[in-house]
This record gives C-alpha cells, structure tokens and sequence, in this order.
C-alpha cells in the first residue's frame, strides 16, 4: 500500500508538470495560430489511480481532485464518492474510504482472467473503467548489466522472462533501490521481441536512481492491459525518459469514461532481490 500512495503522488505530480507545459506551448504559440485547449486552466479535475492485482486482498482507488490545473497547491484528497468495484463472476464490492482520498476493497478476488469494473460517483458525475487481468508471465531472475561509461561502471537490472509466443503482452515494473523508490516508470511491449527471452535492461531517465555496488535492488513486475501501458509509456514521455527527451503534450491515455484523469489498472504481480556484487 505504501508504494502504491507513493507512485499516486508521483503520476499527480506528473499530471501537474504535463499541464504546466500545455500552458506554456499555448503561450509561446498563441501567436502563430488559434489552438483548442483541451481543458479549462482553471478547472478542478478528478484523478483516479487504483488497481486489483493477482496478490491477496484489500485493494485501493485512491481518489484526488486539484483547486484547478494552474494552481501550486497540493492535490486534495475526495473523501465523499461512492466508489463501486464490479467483476464478471458477480461479486460486487462497494469500498470504504479510509483515509485521505484511498478507498478500500472488503471482499472482491483478484484473479487473472477476469474483468474488474469501476463506478466512481462524485456528487452527480459518474465515472466508470473496466480492465482484464492479463495472464502472468514468469519472471524467472534478475540479472545484473555492468557498463561503462566514460569509465566508470553503470549497472541495470534486466528482468529475466519469456514472452509469450501471441503477440500483445505489456509489462511495468517498478524498481527500488535500498528501499528507495525509482521515480522512472518503466514499461515494455513486445512489438520487437515477441515469444523471445527479455533482453532489455531498466533504463531511466534524469530522475532515475543510479545503482552502484552493493546496492540490493527490489523490482516489481506488473502483467499490464494495453491502456495501462499506453498510460505510464506516455508519462514516461512527458517525465523526459523517453527516446529524444522528451515529446510533444498530449492528454496521458485513459481507460476511464467520464472526464477524470488517471487509470483503473487489473495486473499480476511479481517481486524478486538482487544485490549488485
């Protein structure tokens, strides 16, 4: 539960910066042309981050609202919504809130396989997302990539997995790093290397955490749906991590209907330790 607060306030966080540089792009090309704004600078908008995962209950939909995009003040927390978790075996969780906007499951199972359904009311706006758990793939070891640069030796971690042989399998993972927790978001496809042994290290970007020796790294390693994907890949964009630095604004990806931000995320999940010897 911890970590899963933490990266909450890191994705608003991020929100936060994405919209700052719409604002900014809109000023430097007023100019030149009219451009649609896709929201209100001074709207206050609904974020929902909360997920159901392979491992043993409760859950959590945390729920969090700005004073308005513009505005430098914290993310305040919603305490008031009737949130609904539904899945497509009949189970039907209506969740407490516990403290600060994080609402908790008291029965629902996840299980992979089966679609979860969200309904979030927030006075009289409805806010609904459904997500598949996707089947898990074993990680089977983490394995350490020494690398020098300018010389000096740089390690990555490369999560060691076997793709499925269909294509379409998206993974994330999370990493820490003497219990600290890696603000990079780390997401992969399997557009190049599907049905094949994962090759490909955890690289940050500006942010990330550099990993020195003897240092013992924790990673997580998430099962993830398509929109997941699509949604912490584009924050990942927008953080700077991505191929060129960066890219141009554009609405982080959603799988939630009605006008909020954010993600309703079904995953497996898996953790494994390494120490860099």
């Amino acid at each position: 539960m911890g970590t899963q607060c933490h990266l909450s306030i890191q994705i608003l966080m991020m929100l936060k910066k994405y919209f700052s540089t719409i604002l900014m792009g809109i000023f430097l090309l007023g100019c030149e042309k009219e451009i649609q704004l896709p929201l209100d600078p001074n709207q206050s908008l609904l974020v929902i981050d909360g997920s159901i995962t392979d491992d043993a209950g409760p859950y959590y939909i945390k729920l969090s609202k700005s004073n308005s995009i513009s505005a430098s003040s914290n993310f305040l927390a919603v305490t008031d919504a009737l949130v609904i978790v539904k899945d497509n075996i009949g189970q039907i969780d209506t969740l407490k809130h516990e403290k600060e906007g994080e609402y908790k499951t008291n029965k629902i199972k996840g299980i992979y396989g089966n679609t979860y359904y969200l309904e979030v009311q927030v006075a009289d706006k409805k806010y609904t997302a459904n997500a598949t758990m996707p089947e898990k793939v074993f990680l089977d070891s983490l394995r350490i990539n020494p690398l020098a640069i300018n010389g000096e030796i740089r390690y990555n971690v490369i999560p060691v997995y076997t793709d499925p042989i269909s294509l379409g399998n998206s993974y994330r993972f999370i990493q820490k790093i003497n219990d600290t927790l890696d603000k990079s978001f780390f997401v992969f496809n399997d557009n190049l290397n599907n049905g094949k042994v994962n090759q490909r290290p955890l690289r940050g970007g500006s942010d990330s955490l550099e990993v020195k020796l003897k240092d013992i790294i924790d990673i997580e390693m998430q099962c993830i749906t398509r929109p997941t994907y699509l949604y912490y890949y584009s924050l990942n964009q927008q953080s700077g991590a991505g191929p060129g630095g960066g890219t141009t604004p554009a609405n982080p990806p959603s799988n939630i209907v009605g006008g909020a931000l954010g993600i309703f995320s079904a995953h497996t999940v898996q953790r494994r330790q390494v120490q860099i010897k």
